[in-house]
């Protein structure tokens, strides 16, 4: 019996960029894929668009209603899934060929691991051929989460049970809520993750946590926080790391 994917895009105003969003969920190759949309009481043509989209296909899903910011919205969306392995995809993001769900399903089934990520382009918000960022990943051991390092969380895609078994994402992080969840699965040293060597995602410059130079220092307060929180050696060499690292993306293309 083939593994059931569930993906989620949380939206909000996304009428610009989210066909090609979801365009790129449903022209995929693997066909067992539940759709989840979690929409936040959108004013532009959003919410037009999903309901166009959901009467031509039958596996997605979706709400708009209020919500408390994006973590929130992610966290609506792991309740309602029923998939085996769950991933997310913004709306201002894409999935980089029709092939990726089914390369990403190959990997869960040959490796037997809990986890599959991988790289992650940032691409010019208008021309999405230009890559702007190149965020190449590597093979995940202990050592590197005191070094700064973490997945492209776009990338990453995990069991649903480890959600069910660790809970889902803390709210009371407006922007890295994500990082501390990884740092709270990549810690426990029970799980196995497998680094697919290929672009996953492709995503739009300009996101809640890189588009204004408050939002960057916001960012590494909260970083800082996640990984004090969660037991880091350092926290403070440790988010020092985290964005020096960053600086050679930059230059990859």
């Amino acid at each position: 019996m083939s593994l059931k994917v569930s993906l989620i895009t949380a939206t909000y105003n996304s009428a610009r960029t989210l066909e090609k969003c979801m365009n790129s969920v449903l022209n995929q190759t693997y066909f067992n894929i539940e759709y989840i949309l979690i929409d936040g009481n959108s004013s532009d043509n959003t919410l037009e668009l999903i309901k166009t989209k959901a009467k031509d296909y039958n596996n997605i899903k979706w709400v708009s209603e209020n919500d408390l910011g994006i973590y929130d919205a992610l966290n609506k969306g792991l309740s309602k899934v029923t998939g085996d392995i769950v991933g997310f995809l913004h709306s201002d993001d894409y999935l980089a060929k029709s092939i990726t769900i089914e390369n990403i399903v190959n990997a869960f089934n040959t490796h037997k691991v809990d986890g599959v990520y991988g790289n992650l382009h940032y691409v010019n918000y208008v021309d999405v051929n230009q890559i702007v960022r190149n965020w190449r990943s590597q093979p995940f051991h202990q050592k590197l989460l005191n070094r700064g390092w973490m997945p492209a969380h776009p990338t990453l895609y995990l069991k649903k049970e480890i959600y069910q078994d660790n809970g889902n994402f803390n709210i009371e992080y407006d922007i890295a809520a994500d990082y501390d969840f990884i740092l709270r699965i990549f810690g426990n040293s029970t799980y196995d993750f497998y680094f697919l060597p290929e672009t996953i995602v492709k995503m739009r410059v300009g996101g809640a946590s890189n588009h204004s130079l408050k939002n960057i220092i916001d960012k590494t307060k909260e970083d800082f926080r996640a990984a004090k929180t969660n037991g880091l050696n350092v926290p403070f060499k440790v988010i020092l790391q985290k964005n020096l690292t960053k600086i050679p993306q930059w230059f990859r293309k």
